[in-house]
Formats: structure tokens, C-alpha cells, sequence
């Protein structure tokens, strides 16, 4: 008999997590908190609204009732949009078994306490369930994890024990999963990665083509090590799956919420027109206003994700952004330490 899982969010990435689980044999329970759409997807067989031409397979089990879909399961995914997760983990508490595994598949930052997920799901959980957090993060658009198509991830844990424990249970010949003991690396990758698919979608929205594309994507991923670094991960998280693979997938592709969400902002929407015309959580939003006060808190420099939020809080233009980034100081690419070690200047 297959593992139990219980999946928390009825969205696009948490459909196709529970597509993938239930091909593997797990018997799969998820849960949403609108019943009109679960009893559209149990009527149908299908997430027509978020994940619209992929059949559910029969043995996942689609509720509304939070104690039927957690009940001894031995593992437990959350995919919740990031301003949510507090609230969800407090509905879900009295209802885990001491034994499950708590998964986050969420990529974002609490706005207002600029906690990882992993960090609010340790807080709203009773402490002998800390050690069985886990996060899995990297380049996986639901709608091809949903139809088979081949990809790589990554995911981290406190321990080595969980995290190969949640390796076993997603990998398969189409879908394989590294470990990696960095779980803010992790996190951060996957959350702080959104931004800059913002800042690409924007400038692909000014039709500035693929070499402003290439630039804001590689001094997004310096400042993303360098919030990182100040924050505790190792550099060698971000050029991973969690970290340069993410980026890449979501800066360039349309099935990117985010990157959609900056060439609207790049033809002139605002971001209420944004969120009106996706009607999807759009993460990058949120973390760009989380990330520019860790920034502050940490005392680091990030101009792309600081422009960024002046664009989207502050009214400032595209345009009037491009001409602060581009007439910024002259730097040296390496970091001062690293280029002292490697050049002795």
C-alpha cells in the first residue's frame, strides 16, 4: 500500500503534486477551502480552473473536510499562497499525526514578520513536530509536472532523515528530486526568485529584448546570494535548482504567473489591473515588499528588487527605474572579498 498524503491547496501546484503522488500509488487526499470549486473538480474530474485539460486520476480523494483529508496521513503538503500559510497551518494543527512529515511547496515571505515558510509553519506547530519540516522548491510549472513531462527539484530539511524520506516519496523516472541540508538557501531561492521574474516580465513588457533579460537575471541572482549569504545560506544553494534553475523557468516562461504579471506592468497596467486580470496569487508582489525591508533589516544592497518596489508601491515608473539601475555607480562584477582572494587588487 501506498503512502497517505494529505495536500493542502486546491491550486495549480498543489493539483499537480497530487496527479503526481496518486500516478505513483499514494493514496491522495486535497483539500480547498472553496467547496463550489471541489465539488466542480469531484464532478468532473478535473481543476478546470486552475489546471484546466488534465484529468484527475481516481484515487485522489477531493474534500472539503479538513479531519478526513489529514487523518493519519504520514505526509502533509502545503501549497498556500504566502499570506495564508499562518492561518492554514493553525486550522490544520489538531488534526496532524505526531508522526506525518509537514512539507512546504509554498515560495514566498510572510509581508509583515518577513518569516520563510518553513519558519511560521515552526511556529504554529506544537514542538514535537519541528524536526519534521521540509521544504521542496525548484524550476516545476505545474502544467507540465501535471502531464509527466521531465523535471528537477530539490528539497531540504532540518534533518537528513526527513529529507531523503520526502526525496523517496516525489521522485520518479519523469520527476527527480536532489536533497540539499540548506533550507533557507532553499527557501530563499524560491521565493526571492519571483521578483526578478517581475523585473524580467516588466522589461520584456518594454520590449528591451534579451539582453536587458540576461542582465536582470544575472545580477538578480547576486543580489538574491547576497540577502542570502547575510541571512545564513550558502552561496552554492543559488546556482542549483533552488536557486539559478528556478530563475531561469521562471523568467522565461509564459506559464510564470510572475513574468505575466510584469509585462502587464511593463505595458502601463497597474497592479490592481494585474491581480484583476490574472486572478491568481501573483507571489512576487508580496516578496518584493518583504524582501526590501530584509534588506534593510540585513543591511544589504539589492537595486534591482529596490527599484522594484518603487515601481509597484511608489509609483514610480519602468522607465525612471532603467535609468536609476543603469546609471548606478561603477562596481567591479565581484564581490570585494572574493576579488581580493582571487586577484590580490
Amino acid at each position: 500500500m501506498g503512502n497517505r498524503v494529505a495536500v493542502i491547496g486546491a491550486g495549480s501546484w498543489g493539483t499537480a503534486l497530487a496527479i503526481l503522488l496518486a500516478n505513483k500509488g499514494c493514496n491522495v487526499s486535497i483539500w480547498g477551502r472553496r467547496k463550489e470549486q471541489l465539488e466542480i473538480m469531484i464532478e468532473t474530474r478535473e481543476n478546470k480552473e486552475y489546471l484546466p485539460g488534465v484529468d484527475l486520476p481516481s484515487n485522489i480523494n477531493i474534500t472539503w473536510d479538513l479531519e478526513k483529508c489529514l487523518f493519519k496521513n504520514d505526509f502533509i503538503i502545503v501549497v498556500v499562497p504566502s499570506h495564508a500559510m499562518r492561518e492554514v497551518i493553525c486550522l490544520i494543527t489538531n488534526f496532524i499525526s505526531d508522526n506525518s512529515i509537514i512539507i512546504s511547496a509554498s515560495k514566498g515571505l510572510e509581508v509583515n514578520t518577513l518569516s520563510r515558510m518553513t519558519e511560521v509553519i515552526k511556529e504554529e506547530l506544537p514542538e514535537n513536530l519541528h524536526r519534521n519540516i521540509a521544504v521542496i522548491s525548484g524550476p516545476s510549472h505545474a502544467e507540465e509536472v501535471s502531464r509527466g513531462l521531465p523535471a528537477a527539484v530539490v528539497t531540504a530539511a532540518f534533518t537528513k532523515e526527513i529529507a531523503e524520506k520526502v526525496q523517496d516519496l516525489f521522485i520518479t523516472s519523469r520527476f527527480r528530486v536532489y536533497t540539499n541540508p540548506d533550507i533557507i538557501g532553499v527557501e530563499l531561492g524560491g521565493a526571492l526568485k519571483n521578483i526578478i521574474a517581475l523585473g524580467t516580465g516588466i522589461s520584456d513588457g518594454l520590449e528591451f529584448g534579451d539582453n536587458s533579460r540576461a542582465g536582470l537575471m544575472t545580477r538578480g541572482i547576486a543580489e538574491i546570494t547576497r540577502l542570502g549569504n547575510a541571512m545564513g545560506a550558502d552561496s552554492l544553494t543559488f546556482l542549483g535548482l533552488s536557486g539559478v534553475g528556478d530563475l531561469i523557468v521562471t523568467c522565461g516562461s509564459m506559464h510564470s504567473r510572475n513574468r505575466r504579471a510584469g509585462i502587464l506592468i511593463g505595458q502601463g497596467k497597474t497592479v490592481d489591473e494585474v491581480f484583476s486580470i490574472l486572478n491568481m496569487a501573483v507571489e512576487g508582489i508580496r516578496t518584493t515588499k518583504a524582501a526590501y525591508n530584509l534588506q534593510k533589516k540585513y543591511d544589504t544592497e539589492m537595486p534591482i528588487t529596490t527599484e522594484l518596489y518603487k515601481v509597484l508601491f511608489e509609483s514610480k515608473t519602468p522607465l525612471e527605474a532603467l535609468e536609476t539601475l543603469m546609471g548606478r555607480t561603477r562596481k567591479h562584477e565581484i564581490e570585494e572579498v572574493a576579488r581580493q582572494k582571487l586577484w590580490n587588487w
